[in-house]
């Protein structure tokens, strides 16, 4: 059996063949380190799950949108899911190819759609009929037909963090489940759009299979009055949200919810005599496990009511725990022989909100570093300059070499597109 990517020698915490110390030591702290081996690895638990199958996997770049990740991706023959027209030109940098991507999101701008439009993507997954006249009006303008699917919202709970729940009725997302049917003539209706698809996604960090069988069992049932309506449906987009062990969750494994959601597709396929093309759009569950976060204690402070380890990391860098109460494993590099005490975790920025955890036991002495693990999703893609703090360098680690991902900003480059007023 192989070691894990992410594993440990004498103690010392190695990412692949590197020492997790020699990466602080040559690129500084904080520092997002991947390992293409454990990117590569979660991409083939979806791929071979899809082989022979009418299945594709389509990664969400809103997780990691690094150009140095999303090019492991695309070498693997990856497609992609987008958001916005700045995450095309990254898929397009990276090497993936527009006739892959799918345009998802809920405010999509004219000038997003006419770039996509242009580019060739595979579909536009599209919200409510507002946007619905948009698209069809700037495809009409190009002289194009804009494929399209409606994202549906199934009004299922994923049983997740509310502010990551994305398919109840109290969300922004997607057309009202009881007003799909019409909308979908409305769509089939507009002279510059085709209908191509069905879009679902319920949320994220979901960790049980069963709200998924439940919102493809209703998109299932959806589909067949759509199509009774005389629109057909090619597709079934069944989105992303799986979730990752942080702490103590058991979400399922890749390839058996893969095969699960896909059994489940093509049986009502071959009972009704339709066979359609899936597609998965995973993010976290592809990247999350992926990248650490490392970071140098400053200081050791003892309080009235609790201690504090006080490190250069900062909600800036890592916004999940101030966001979304999240948990992430913090654990130091190397041991020490010292005695363990419990600290809040926590940063140098100028808010009380500004911890990446809490009543963490550690056995820790000033200058020690610090993996925060899990950091590969939602880490540096959220990441800010609050308190005019550049943000961390990111490196790839394949085998025993680094690829330096990107470069530490300098506070000289925040400055640079401001100007004081003149005299």
């Amino acid at each position: 059996m192989t070691q894990p990517a992410f594993h440990r020698i004498d103690g010392t915490l190695y990412v692949e063949g590197v020492c997790a110390n020699d990466l602080a030591a040559q690129f500084g702290t904080p520092l997002y380190v991947y390992s293409r081996e454990a990117l590569t690895a979660a991409w083939h638990a979806y791929a071979d799950a899809c082989a022979g199958r009418r299945a594709s996997v389509h990664v969400a770049v809103k997780a990691n949108s690094n150009l140095a990740v999303l090019n492991v991706f695309a070498r693997l023959g990856a497609g992609f899911d987008i958001v916005s027209g700045g995450e095309l030109a990254r898929v397009l940098a990276a090497g993936g190819k527009a006739e892959n991507v799918v345009f998802s999101g809920v405010g999509k701008t004219a000038d997003d759609m006419r770039t996509a439009l242009e580019a060739g993507v595979k579909c536009f997954n599209v919200e409510s009929i507002p946007e619905l006249d948009r698209l069809n009006a700037v495809a009409g303008a190009l002289g194009k037909k804009a494929p399209v699917s409606l994202r549906v919202n199934p009004d299922v709970d994923p049983k997740t963090h509310p502010y990551i729940s994305t398919g109840l009725k109290a969300n922004k997302f997607g057309v009202a489940f009881d007003d799909a049917r019409a909308t979908y003539r409305t769509a089939a209706a507009m002279p510059h759009l085709e209908v191509v698809g069905i879009d679902c996604h319920i949320g994220s960090q979901i960790t049980e299979i069963a709200p998924y069988l439940d919102a493809i069992d209703k998109l299932l049932e959806l589909v067949d009055q759509i199509e009774a309506d005389g629109v057909q449906i090619h597709h079934i987009d069944v989105g992303g949200g799986l979730g990752i062990r942080y702490d103590d969750e058991t979400p399922p494994e890749i390839g058996a919810f893969v095969r699960t959601v896909l059994d489940r597709i093509e049986a009502h396929g071959a009972k009704t005599g339709r066979a359609r093309d899936v597609f998965f759009e995973p993010g976290r569950s592809l990247v999350g496990n992926a990248g650490v976060l490392l970071t140098r204690v400053e200081f050791l402070k003892p309080g009235a009511e609790k201690n504090f380890a006080i490190v250069d990391a900062a909600m800036n860098d890592l916004a999940r725990p101030a966001m979304y109460d999240a948990y992430h494993a913090i654990e130091p590099v190397a041991g020490r022989n010292v005695a363990a005490q419990t600290y809040d975790v926590v940063g140098p920025v100028c808010e009380s909100g500004d911890w990446l955890g809490r009543a963490r036991t550690l056995a820790i002495e000033p200058g020690d570093l610090l993996a925060i693990r899990s950091a590969g999703a939602y880490g540096f893609v959220m990441s800010s300059n609050y308190n005019t703090r550049p943000r961390a360098a990111e490196v790839l680690v394949d085998g025993t070499h680094v690829h330096v991902a990107r470069a530490r900003e300098t506070v000289a480059q925040l400055l640079a597109g401001e100007q004081i007023l003149p005299d």
